[in-house]
């Protein structure tokens, strides 16, 4: 059963705020985030990152968003398989998120929890590195993994889960910032799993509230910055490209523009002060910085 982004048939007010949270939001642990590039590939000439958030919390560790390419597979990047290497992947051990934690002057061992938006290799490589941390992720994307041999999955890296490090989402969802289906992350206040079906199947964007502000990581959902908004004519050439290994990379190319609606919107709106970026858009990246809770 396919998640719904947004309720598109539901009558509109001018009155009403377009983005409204429609559940008790609890009291938010999340008191920094870092944002980590974790694996730079450099398909069709366009240099790509990955982009990896690292949450400080007051109770609860830290959590990362994504892990990024691991240190093996950084070591040796043959790992990855073939279908990876024809995107000329630039590796060093050093930008995995073990590495950078440890920059940070931080205990990779404190890292409890990893969220994943979904199970591709460069997205989940890096949950080796910490052996101990749960892995939340929706229910769709593990089954999704575990079935069939498919080139985006390495057996490698979801046998790493399988054995019972993992929580996996399902059933009813909640509402969240105008999206009609969110998993509220179970011992993680701040945190949600929103499903956004279309680059894999269970693929899902992951909303952390800091303050009074939100960050979106949107994962693939899209890939360059003008799927959701204004860019410069010199990203024109980036864009195009892009575009292109989005739609063959994509499990369900039908649900690309629909994603893209979606998130526009809510990039757009004035409701809440929202941040939303996506995996592997460059420009999104280095516009980024840490940002702490006030």
């Amino acid at each position: 059963m396919g998640f719904p982004v947004s309720d598109d048939k539901a009558p509109r007010s001018r009155k009403a705020p377009r983005f409204v949270i429609d559940r008790e939001v609890p009291e938010v642990t999340v008191t920094t985030v870092h944002h980590l590039n974790c694996g730079t590939f450099k398909p069709l000439g366009v240099q790509m990152v990955t982009h990896v958030l690292l949450c400080e919390t007051a109770d609860d560790g830290l959590v990362l968003v994504d892990t990024g390419i691991g240190m093996s597979d950084a070591a040796d990047p043959s790992t990855l398989g073939a279908a990876a290497n024809l995107l000329s992947p630039d590796l060093t051990t050093g930008s995995s998120a073990y590495c950078q934690i440890r920059a940070l002057g931080l205990d990779p061992a404190d890292v409890t929890n990893i969220v994943a938006t979904h199970l591709d290799y460069d997205h989940i490589s890096g949950a080796s590195d910490f052996p101990h941390a749960m892995v939340h992720l929706t229910e769709v994307e593990l089954t999704a993994a575990l079935g069939a041999p498919q080139p985006r999955y390495r057996r490698a890296h979801i046998d790493a889960l399988t054995g019972g490090r993992f929580k996996a989402y399902a059933g009813t969802c909640d509402a969240l910032l105008g999206f009609s289906g969110a998993y509220p992350l179970a011992g993680l206040d701040g945190l949600w799993l929103v499903p956004l079906q279309g680059h894999s199947a269970g693929h899902a964007a992951v909303a952390v509230r800091i303050g009074n502000r939100w960050i979106l990581h949107a994962g693939d959902a899209f890939f360059h910055h003008s799927a959701i908004g204004p860019s410069a004519p010199t990203h024109a050439s980036g864009r195009r490209r892009t575009s292109l290994l989005e739609k063959l990379l994509a499990a369900d190319r039908s649900r690309i523009g629909t994603n893209h609606r979606r998130l526009s919107e809510l990039a757009a709106s004035h409701e809440h002060d929202v941040q939303v970026l996506c995996s592997h858009d460059r420009y999104l990246f280095d516009q980024s910085t840490t940002e702490s809770a006030p």
